[in-house]
């Protein structure tokens, strides 16, 4: 059998990044360099879906670049069996050191590949054995054939990100995506009483535009935005109306948030009134502990009460530097929300402890 052209390391290389865009989850296991290599020793080894040839880790670790200059047909199967032989001598100078084989099996294909659907499995083969079960799904190693360049290789790389990524996936590529050009364009923004704001270019509006138009009325029952403001301390919307109605004061002069929502509830009494306190995450600046105790001051003093008040730190991807760096700062007691995933939350729980069959039990349905 002809054994498939291997495409250079560098190609390889060049074209994961492409492939796994910004966005993609545990992004940084399909992307680096033992993400590559593993394609590589994979196309070297024939190890292609429904070609019935298949890899195992430790064939990855001990490739060395002597071996992967021989593109022959002839050299690639002679190694390939020397490779799986019991009794081969592993080389000095191979690519990675024996330990190298759990990352490469846990992080870089299980964890990184396969969910992805670039990986396949080998049926039938026990987690725990030696034998040889890993090959590239075939539509994916058709993207990295040397005749696809420029338009048309972006075109496939595109069709297989929607045939094989999930539906969360391709909704926080496409977010993302989208995201690169808000540094030319202004957002404009809908409030839930109909009104629209222009915000400047940059994450940040896109975000607050987030927060406004998807995260209020899918977790408020009747959302109102009581003040919004820009990098700067620029106010873009502040409702003076609606604060006097509910007895409120604004202090412009205070440290205020990016964003207020107030949700009005449905009863009659306001006992479900809630105010939201958001500040809009692009790089820093989330609601940790000491930024909540000074809300909390400037909304007691406001004439908020304490029961009616919720904090939120809005983030673009939970995958993306902003949020890695922020998450040991949250407040407990506070929220975090993801613009690439609307229809969840994280709620950093405070107070008694729970057992956790009585926070499990809540989450199922009735």
């Amino acid at each position: 059998m002809t054994l498939p052209t291997v495409p250079t390391l560098q190609t390889i290389t060049d074209r994961l990044p492409l492939i796994f865009p910004e966005g993609t989850e545990h992004r940084n296991y399909v992307i680096r360099d033992m993400a590559a290599s593993t394609v590589f020793v994979m196309f070297y080894a024939g190890a292609i879906e429904g070609k019935d040839r298949w890899i195992r880790p430790s064939q990855i670790t001990d490739m060395t670049d002597t071996q992967a200059a021989l593109l022959d047909d002839a050299s690639r199967n002679t190694w390939v069996a020397s490779s799986l032989s019991n009794k081969k001598v592993r080389p000095t100078n191979a690519w990675y050191a024996p330990n190298s084989r759990e990352p490469i099996r846990d992080e870089t294909i299980r964890t990184g590949f396969i969910p992805c659907r670039a990986i396949v499995e080998r049926p039938g083969i026990p987690t725990t054995s030696s034998k040889p079960k890993y090959a590239l799904n075939t539509a994916f190693a058709a993207l990295f054939r040397d005749d696809l360049t420029g338009k048309v290789l972006n075109e496939a790389i595109s069709n297989w990100q929607k045939a094989h990524l999930s539906k969360a996936a391709l909704t926080r590529l496409q977010l993302l995506k989208a995201g690169a050009t808000v540094a030319e364009d202004s957002v404009s923004v809908k409030f839930p009483n109909g009104e629209t704001r222009t915000l400047t270019p940059g994450y940040s509006s896109m975000i607050a535009k987030a927060v406004i138009e998807d995260f209020a009325p899918r977790f408020l029952k009747s959302p109102a935005v009581l003040w919004l403001s820009e990098s700067g301390n620029k106010v873009v919307a502040r409702d003076e109306k609606l604060a006097k109605s509910l007895g409120l004061k604004i202090d412009v002069s205070k440290a205020l948030p990016d964003i207020i929502l107030v949700d009005m509830g449905e009863e009659a009494s306001g006992a479900d009134m809630l105010v939201v306190f958001s500040e809009v995450v692009a790089t820093d600046g989330p609601i940790n502990r000491e930024r909540k105790i000074a809300l909390t001051a400037l909304a007691l003093e406001a004439g908020f009460d304490e029961h009616h008040l919720a904090f939120l730190t809005a983030f673009l991807d939970r995958s993306a530097a902003p949020f890695k760096k922020s998450i040991s700062d949250l407040a407990w007691g506070s929220y975090a929300w993801f613009a690439s995933e609307p229809a969840h939350i994280i709620d950093l729980r405070e107070g008694s402890p729970k057992k956790l069959f009585e926070l499990s039990f809540k989450q199922r349905p009735v």
